[in-house]
Parts: C-alpha cells; sequence; structure tokens
C-alpha cells in the first residue's frame, strides 16, 4: 500500500473522530495514535508506523496539532525517541520492538544512556564496566556510568558494557538494555554549576540481566552503538527550530526591547550569530532531509559542532548585553529537573548551562575528529592502541 499525504490525513481524521482529544485521556489518545501508525509514520506497521516517507511525518503533526491533539512531551522523553527507539528498530528482535518502542513513544517509559564512565568519556571505546554470563544465563554487570541525563527518571537504560577484555577495545563491548528499577542499580544526583542536577552517576553492582535484553550480537555493541551516537548528534544539533528559534531568540527580543542597552560593537555581533544561526537553523533542515533516504551519518557530528559554539557564543553575548542584570541568577536551588529548559530561565542559566553543550553528545574536540576523518576524508590520527587487547592497554 502507497501511504501519500492525503493518505494519512485521512487517517488522522479517523483518529480525531474516534478520540477527540477534548474528551480522551492523553495517555488513551497518545496510544492510540501509536496503535493507528501516526507517531513515526516512517517506522513499519504495527511499530507506531506505516512505512511512509519520513518527510510526510510533518503532515500528521499539523493535522493533530490544528485539532489541539496532546503531544508526548518530546523533550522530556528525548534519549528515548533520539538514541534508543532507532537503534532498537535497527538490531532489536521482533519481541524488544514489540515490548518497548510503544511505552516509549508515548513516554509511559522515559530512557536514559548508560555509556560514559569516569574513565572513558572521549575516549568511550576504552570503557570498564563489566559484564560477565553465567552459564548460558543472565549477565552479571558490575561497573560506574557518569553524566547520564534523566536516570533519576528513567525506566530503562540503553548500556554498553565489556564481555571481552582479552581483545582490542572496540571488539569486546557488548550492548543491552537495563531495567533501571533492578537491584543493584543506584543513581546519585551530579549538582552542576547551574545548581540543578540533571546529570547523574550510576553505580552498578551486580546487576543482573537476562540474556533476552541483548541488543545486537555479543561483542558488536560498539557498532550498535554508533547508532545511537549518530542519531544522538543530529538530535541535539539538527532538532527542527522556527526563525530565532533556541538561544537567539531571546537574545534578539532584548536587543529590540531593550535600546538603551545598545552598541555599535554589540549590534555587529548579533547581527553576525543572527546570520549563523539562520545558516544553522536551515542546514539542520537540509540534514533532516537527507534522513529520509537513510540513516544519519557523521554530518550530525557537523551540526552538533555549530549548535554548541553558537550556544555559548550567543549566551555569552546576551549576558554582556544585559550588563549589571546580566550577572544576576534566579534561583541556585537544588533541583532534578525532568527537562534542560534553556528558553524558560533567564541569561544567567543560559550562559551557564550552555557550557556544557561542548561536552554532551561527544566533546567538540573529539567531533572535530569525527569531522576531520569520516567527512573530509583527512588521514586519521595515529593509534597505537589498535591491535592491543583492553587488559593490557595502560589506565
Amino acid at each position: 500500500m502507497t501511504v501519500d499525504a492525503a493518505e494519512l490525513q485521512r487517517r488522522a481524521a479517523e483518529l480525531l473522530a474516534a478520540h477527540p482529544p477534548t474528551t480522551t485521556d492523553r495517555l488513551d489518545f497518545l496510544r492510540a495514535r501509536f496503535d493507528a501508525g501516526l507517531a513515526w509514520v516512517h517506522y513499519p506497521q504495527g511499530l507506531g508506523g506505516l512505512g511512509a516517507p519520513r518527510s510526510l511525518q510533518v503532515v500528521v503533526d499539523a493535522e493533530l496539532e490544528a485539532a489541539g491533539a496532546p503531544d508526548n512531551d518530546p523533550r522530556r522523553i528525548g534519549i528515548g525517541l533520539g538514541m534508543a527507539a532507532p537503534t532498537i528498530l535497527k538490531y532489536g528482535t521482533e519481541e524488544q520492538k514489540q515490548r518497548y518502542l510503544r511505552p516509549l513513544w508515548t513516554g509511559e517509559e522515559v530512557w536514559c544512556q548508560l555509556f560514559s564512565e569516569p574513565g572513558a568519556g572521549s575516549d568511550l571505546a576504552a570503557l570498564g564496566t563489566r559484564a560477565v554470563r553465567e552459564g548460558g544465563g543472565d549477565w552479571v554487570v558490575n561497573g560506574q556510568k557518569v553524566w547520564t541525563s534523566s536516570a533519576h527518571l528513567a525506566r530503562w537504560a540503553i548500556l554498553i558494557a565489556r564481555t571481552d577484555p582479552d581483545v582490542p577495545k572496540h571488539a569486546g563491548i557488548t550492548y543491552f538494555l537495563c531495567d533501571m528499577t533492578d537491584p543493584g542499580v543506584e543513581v546519585r544526583p551530579l549538582r552542576q554549576i547551574t545548581g540543578e542536577a540533571e546529570f547523574n552517576e550510576v553505580f552498578l553492582t551486580g546487576v543482573r540481566i537476562p540474556d533476552s535484553r541483548r541488543l545486537g550480537e555479543v561483542g558488536d555493541g560498539w557498532r550498535v552503538a554508533q547508532t545511537t551516537l549518530n542519531n544522538e548528534r543530529v538530535a541535539i544539533g539538527g532538532m527542527r527550530l522556527p526563525r530565532e528559534g533556541g538561544m537567539i531568540g531571546p537574545a534578539a527580543g532584548t536587543w529590540r526591547e531593550r535600546p538603551e542597552l545598545r552598541t555599535h560593537d554589540l549590534h555587529q555581533r548579533l547581527l553576525k550569530l543572527w546570520v549563523e544561526s539562520e545558516v544553522a537553523r536551515l542546514t539542520a533542515e537540509r540534514l533532516r532531509q537527507q534522513l529520509v533516504a537513510g540513516q544519519p551519518g557523521p554530518e550530525g557530528a557537523g551540526m552538533k559542532l555549530a549548535f554548541a559554539r553558537l550556544n555559548q557564543e550567543i549566551s555569552g553575548l546576551e549576558v554582556e548585553l544585559r550588563g549589571e542584570e546580566g550577572l544576576l541568577y534566579d534561583d541556585w536551588t537544588m533541583r532534578r529537573p525532568e527537562l534542560v529548559d534553556f528558553t524558560g530561565r533567564d541569561a544567567g542559566y543560559r550562559y551557564l548551562r550552555s557550557k556544557g553543550n561542548s561536552i554532551e553528545g561527544g566533546t567538540s574536540e573529539v567531533l572535530l575528529n569525527i569531522v576531520a576523518e569520516r567527512v573530509l576524508g583527512l588521514p586519521a590520527e595515529p593509534r597505537t592502541d589498535k591491535d592491543v587487547a583492553w587488559k593490557d592497554l595502560a589506565r
């Protein structure tokens, strides 16, 4: 069956007629939308989609938004939507897809990402969290993860762990789905420079994971993780924004509303950053169009690089524009928020929180290497550890 825009509009109308948004429970509506194939239209039938072109998702979104239908609060469940779901779709068994994708999309189950470790951040493949299989049964996991967004809210986690220390570091990793409510999983808050603790450190002590929650083959976790990481960079750097969306909006708004703060130098800098923000926005739109033809590639790394640099430069300009007011801060209360709200807080929060943009989702230094080697085709940096077993590496 060919699914075009008219067919999607018809199906959206049927959904709205059967489940009027004004009288239907929010969660019931979201479940019905998923079952109707209108969650991810490009996903297969039965998994929230109809096998339609990815570009037609906007047709459904526009119809439902115009009718006042609830969304799934995508910012709150961004890790599940942007990272876990495409990885499960590509590597998961049919049972895994059926079990995890629906409650992930509806937001009933929040996901987090257990990748980075205290000694394996930029060099993620050096991770030391161990997963050892007992006979032919469960895997027993011990280790520590860090910088884990939403771990305090999550029911599930995507987890990579070392299953073979006797092979080179990239070859001995396996990918798992970890139940965050299992015994042995401990989540501790990491308070940040903003005063909040959206990040966490996670300790895994004797956590038992059934082999049925392994994603991909044993020892093939690095390849599976690349799908997650490529999608993560697109999710961070390629988000859909309106003109003056994101950081540039508050800065431009202050400029228009507070003429007494203007100087020639600030005007020139704001114009430059406004143009760069618009270029980045349109480039992200082009990247999303490229996704219609297949999986995201390393181009997402370039977008994430631009996102981090622009956020830091714009927030710095906004603080400078506000003068003494820019040094104020609204609230240092220790909180564990459900999402990062860049535009809902003051300029001081944006300035401080944007410092993390060049670290989270891959440091800018590592992403520069990815762009150089995988996009521009420049020679790779020399690697002395390529053929050395992980257990023999200096740590």
